[in-house]
């Protein structure tokens, strides 16, 4: 993979986006452990659901500028689009509670 790096968006920039989003995810998961209220938990998986939607991206650019192969591709963006889902089902049940 590093020597296709200078191939992503602004070369290591992207990478380090893609760091950023996808670090972000677990600490604001980690962070709506200790939330002070139902709708400050679900603002924290809202901004982990953000940050794994931006992951996606990420992951896509590096598909398509060919940082990595389709094999490593479909495996990270299934455990991204299945963190995306299970989010998403976490924050309606809360909203219905």
């Amino acid at each position: 993979m590093s020597a296709q790096r200078a191939n992503f968006p602004n070369g290591k920039f992207g990478l380090k986006q893609l760091v950023r989003c996808g670090t972000s995810i677990g600490a604001n998961v980690t962070e709506s452990q200790e939330a002070s209220s139902k709708k400050d938990f679900i603002n924290k998986l809202s901004i982990a659901l953000k940050e794994a939607r931006e992951c996606e991206y990420w992951l896509k650019l590096l598909k398509e500028t060919e940082v990595v192969n389709e094999k490593e591709f479909l495996s990270l963006i299934n455990d991204c689009d299945e963190l995306i889902r299970l989010l998403i089902v976490i924050i309606k049940r809360c909203k219905q509670i």
